[in-house]
């Protein structure tokens, strides 16, 4: 292996460490979160899987189990698979309590799937990519374990068009949650989609408005979280909107999170 590829794989080692650990803290405070459990981007995601969500399912990067316990009643089987046991474990205590007998649960890195070419009718992600080193390695392993005529639903967060904001954007989320490593904006996700091999057939976006107070709540870390919020305030304060329409609301700090979500087939 040549030493800039042992570098980028020690950085995706490193990355990982974090991630396990910053999930491992959030993993009751993610799975409370009124965002991630509301059913304005769940029911889309289950919408989009079609026929493809009646077979075999992946649920990548599955955190605690709240998509794949909506997908499950339908799918003849799902496979919910992390970077973080303690995020499975969540996945299958909430799936047990739902009554779910279909799921199997699988730990490991997004980017080095343990699954044979071909082993899914469909894959689908939530909140994902940009947690992701390399997040063209990760689609690239999604069509690999696709069955031809299969199709991946992926829906995350993304950044406006502007670099200037994007930037801003990204090093917030960083300061709040070091597993964070950037959200991208809507044509660069279309695009490594489909450098994946992948057609989207379909694509839909929608708005999510956040405070301050239950965004940071997530990371469940007040000593990050307090000078987090004066940098924010300030930005805010000042007029920088991050793209995100940032800005204050009397002592409130809002902004709205804008997501994609694309369903996107692999040729037959």
């Amino acid at each position: 292996m040549s030493a800039t590829g042992e570098g980028a794989r020690h950085r995706v080692a490193d990355h990982n460490v974090i991630a396990n650990r910053e999930f491992t803290r959030q993993a009751a405070q993610f799975a409370a979160s009124p965002v991630v459990t509301s059913d304005a981007m769940i029911h889309p995601i289950a919408e989009a899987t079609g026929m493809a969500g009646t077979g075999e399912v992946l649920d990548l990067a599955c955190g605690p189990g709240i998509v794949t316990a909506a997908l499950a009643p339908t799918a003849r089987a799902v496979t919910a698979f992390d970077l973080t046991p303690e995020m499975l474990r969540r996945a299958e205590a909430h799936c047990t309590a739902a009554g779910l007998t279909n799921v199997r649960y699988r730990q490991g890195d997004a980017a080095h799937l343990p699954f044979a070419d071909g082993a899914f009718d469909c894959v689908v992600t939530r909140f994902s990519l940009h947690h992701f080193t390399d997040p063209a390695a990760a689609l690239r392993e999604t069509g690999r374990v696709l069955k031809p005529g299969g199709r991946l639903v992926v829906a995350d967060i993304v950044t406006c068009d502007v670099s200037e904001d994007a930037a801003l954007h990204n090093a917030i989320e960083v300061l709040r949650d070091p597993s964070h490593v950037r959200m991208l904006p809507p044509g660069e996700l279309v695009a490594l989609v489909e450098r994946a091999g992948l057609r989207v057939v379909t694509r839909c976006s929608g708005e999510q408005p956040r405070t301050f107070e239950e965004w940071a709540k997530i990371v469940d870390d007040p000593a990050r979280v307090a000078p987090l919020q004066t940098v924010v305030a300030a930005l805010a304060g000042a007029g920088a909107t991050a793209g995100i329409a940032l800005r204050l609301d009397g002592d409130t700090i809002r902004f709205t999170h804008r997501w994609l979500l694309l369903a996107a087939d692999k040729p037959a």
